[in-house]
């Protein structure tokens, strides 16, 4: 017979959230910190075109 499931507190919803989150912000941060780098020419990274990649 089907039992429902416990209820997810609204603490631990929150605090799983808040993780998410919290991941998307520090990515967008470094992408973001990639970028004005690169348009000020200090960047070490080298972005393989897409013609490099097809001749691999």
């Amino acid at each position: 017979m089907a039992v429902p499931k416990k209820k997810t507190s609204k603490s631990k919803r929150d605090k799983r959230r808040a993780t998410w989150t919290h991941k998307a912000t520090v990515e967008a941060q470094k992408a973001l910190s990639l970028g004005k780098s690169i348009l000020s020419g200090r960047s070490n990274f080298v972005y393989p075109s897409a013609e490099e990649e097809e001749e691999e």
